[in-house]
């Protein structure tokens, strides 16, 4: 893996263009969408149904290759270029963190080590991942709850506990997609103020797709989308969303 500059943004994407299907079949998913992410930032990526909002996410998890396009995550170009990375999978486990609309806790493991398997799986002692998975859920004000099965938690308590999963590897980037859709308001206030703590404290660059209005005041900044089409708003307090 090639060095980069320690204050390259977290997230860095050019002209990402996602194209499914040709000919007469053929969708425009994402239309050379561009954006900037810095380490400590936390961003809205708002827009309606179908805007492209979550392919644009998947694309920068490395998970859904861009048709075309570049991406560099903390300064290493992962798609497209001399340097882009051959083992996406790897670095897509230690670099980035995912939280989405509904926990995806594992139902038979216990809150911590729902935790603790993203560290096993990449390599970490047991014992040194359960003293981490611990700390991540003290800090999350979840630990009480640490040897409870996900059906014992509540919804908030769920993500609270998903974010401290997502955070195992200390990720450069967090990606989230809708993740208070199914909280109440003040849950969800609750859950979206977990980003912009998690963006300030950790240094990560942290992107939430969102529908949610009710906290837009939590973001650094807010990007809007629309038929695969990325733009800064003009006025940031006036960005629309979709209900």
């Amino acid at each position: 893996m090639s060095s980069a500059p320690k204050d390259a943004p977290a997230v860095q994407a050019h002209d990402l263009t996602k194209i499914y299907g040709s000919g007469n079949t053929e969708v425009v998913a994402l239309r050379e969408a561009t954006l900037t992410i810095h380490r400590g930032e936390v961003a809205a990526l708002l827009g309606p149904s179908g805007a492209g909002k979550t392919t644009l996410l998947t694309v920068i998890g490395l998970v859904n290759p861009p048709t075309a396009g570049r991406l560099s995550i903390a300064g290493q170009p992962v798609l497209d270029g001399p340097d882009a990375l051959t083992n996406l999978r790897t670095f897509r486990r230690q670099r980035l963190g995912f939280v989405f609309q509904q926990s995806n806790l594992i139902p038979f493991l216990t809150a911590c080590e729902n935790v603790q398997v993203a560290m096993e799986l990449d390599g970490w002692p047991r014992r040194a991942a359960r003293r981490r998975a611990m700390d991540q859920l003290e800090y999350l004000e979840v630990a009480d709850r640490a040897d409870f099965y996900p059906t014992s938690l509540s919804g908030g308590q769920q993500q609270r506990v998903a974010v401290a999963r997502a955070l195992a590897n200390e990720p450069t980037v967090v990606l989230a997609d809708e993740p208070t859709a199914a909280l109440d308001s003040r849950r969800g206030r609750q859950v979206m103020g977990l980003f912009r703590k998690v963006a300030h404290d950790n240094g990560a660059g942290v992107l939430v797709v969102t529908h949610d209005h009710r906290a837009l005041d939590v973001f650094d900044k807010t990007y809007e989308m629309e038929d695969g089409v990325v733009r800064l708003p003009a006025d940031p307090t006036t960005a629309t969303v979709a209900r």
